[in-house]
């Protein structure tokens, strides 16, 4: 039913407006900078990663097929965002068709929830190994990794792509210009002049369905992970068995305490300027790719020398 108040409405529109950084239109130039450093830092550093692991045998374990599998969704990720961001900065290519609107919604949604998926993997690959390391190969064999990595697709793509048609049934919009950056789920559905009810509905059931389930798993799993360690006899175990999940646990915290604000912001901050909200969501999609490289590579001895290795360094 359309709102009989509204002196507009679009019906099935072709082509939609991104604004950006609402409030900050005058300086996005400027703000495009570092979003554009912290880009080609996450491309180089990704890229290097990547390339370390599929090179070098020696990393083809499962601990670092994981990684390998969460560098290319940081790749991936950053990738479906950045171009079109830095166009309406730096040039003003605000306009995006409908239809790839909603195909940059479910690639952002889509790579979001394999990270998180991967994450939850690489939890229980470190439980594993800690809790039960003679049996680590045997668990985490190749084929249970091809597995893991299926899954970890067909769950988001399964889940997330009924969204794009949800919206697709919505026929009439109030308006086609959308207050973001890039095109996220629900800033496309408050365009919508009709009942968004099951849209906002099954939004909330996909994000509790894939990261709070994915969350509630890693808690329990780093858990068990901690009372293993605190049970070990010598204080030197103890110590090294800490430091093979100080990565994980970072990029883990990184993730998903940027979330947090981001859909508190979001959801509670309604005093809060526009800008702010938009910027913690960019924030949550670029922040996670630029810095997952930086602390995988100087954390783990292994990455380090091979990189150094295959730049030419000295080890």
């Amino acid at each position: 039913m359309l709102d009989p108040n509204l002196t507009t409405v679009y019906f099935s529109p072709t082509f939609l407006t991104l604004l950006g950084i609402p409030g900050l239109e005058a300086v996005q130039h400027w703000i495009g900078i570092p979003f554009s450093l912290m880009f080609f830092t996450a491309l180089l550093g990704n890229s290097i990663l990547l390339a370390t692991i599929w090179t070098e045998r020696s990393l083809h374990e499962p601990m670092y097929i994981l990684l390998a599998m969460l560098v290319a969704t940081d790749l991936g990720l950053c990738t479906t965002i950045m171009p079109k961001m830095l166009g309406i900065f730096w040039f003003a290519l605000r306009d995006i068709r409908f239809n790839a609107c909603l195909t940059q919604m479910f690639f952002v949604h889509t790579f979001q929830a394999i990270e998180s998926g991967v994450l939850l993997a690489m939890a229980f690959d470190r439980f594993v190994a800690i809790c039960k390391p003679l049996r680590h190969s045997a668990i985490l064999s190749n084929q249970v990794l091809s597995t893991i990595g299926i899954l970890l697709i067909l769950r988001p793509t399964v889940l997330i792509a009924p969204t794009a048609f949800l919206i697709k049934r919505l026929r009439t919009y109030k308006s086609t210009v959308i207050s973001h950056s890039y095109c996220e789920h629900m800033a496309v559905v408050k365009l919508a002049a009709g009942d968004i009810r099951v849209n906002k509905a099954y939004g909330l059931f996909v994000a509790f369905t894939i990261l709070g389930f994915d969350l509630v798993l890693i808690i329990v799993s780093y858990f068990l992970i901690l009372r293993a360690v605190f049970r070990l006899p010598k204080r030197a175990a103890r110590l090294k068995a800490v430091q093979t999940c100080a990565a994980h646990l970072c990029v883990f915290l990184e993730f998903y305490v940027l979330g947090f604000f981001s859909f508190l912001a979001h959801r509670f901050g309604h005093g809060m300027s526009p800008y702010v909200h938009i910027l913690l969501s960019s924030f949550y999609l670029l922040v996670p790719p630029t810095l997952n490289p930086i602390i995988y590579g100087i954390s783990n001895a292994a990455i380090r020398q091979q990189v150094q290795k295959m730049v030419g360094l000295k080890t």
